[in-house]
């Protein structure tokens, strides 16, 4: 395993560690297990590639639903998936100079798309009970990754060959 790669996964994972702290930082609701757990992986789009920093939003959600008792059981795994992908967009937005519509884009599918499923899945009242708490939820991640990123880009300068 060359360099490169080995830094990614060590990055990708020390990236997994801080979502596991984030994880306990649970957000008051009566239906949703939201928490502060995506706010590094949505970070880490300044370091990492779109994929991993997918990743590490995957399995932040993973220790979220752990250090809850995993409330809906194997439909975490849906929730799972769709931080991936929000993550990931999120990641390739960044990457692409798209740097205003990041935000309202992350905002609009973790805080109101990605509750969708569950309205046909468990029921219409779970997803609009659980909407707001997540909605909130990704708002206080969003604006702690709005705070930081700025800070974090300055540190990690890229250059040719480093860290992708």
């Amino acid at each position: 395993m060359d360099r490169q790669k080995l830094m990614s996964i060590t990055l990708t994972a020390m990236v997994a560690a801080i979502c596991a702290v984030g994880a306990v930082i649970k957000i008051p609701s009566f239906v949703s297990t939201a928490a502060l757990d995506s706010a590094p992986a949505f970070l880490s789009v300044v370091f990492l590639s779109p994929v991993l920093a997918g990743v590490a939003g995957l399995i932040g959600h993973v220790i979220t639903a752990m250090t809850s008792g995993f409330p809906y059981g194997p439909l975490h795994i849906i929730i799972a998936i769709e931080m991936f992908i929000v993550v990931w967009i999120f990641g390739v937005m960044h990457k692409r100079g798209m740097h205003f519509w990041k935000w309202p884009v992350a905002l609009l599918l973790n805080g109101v798309i990605a509750p969708i499923p569950f309205y046909f899945i468990i029921s219409p009242a779970f997803f609009w009970g659980s909407l707001a708490s997540i909605f909130m939820a990704t708002v206080i991640n969003l604006i702690i990754v709005a705070v930081v990123m700025p800070i974090l880009s300055k540190v990690f300068v890229r250059k040719e060959g480093r860290v992708n």
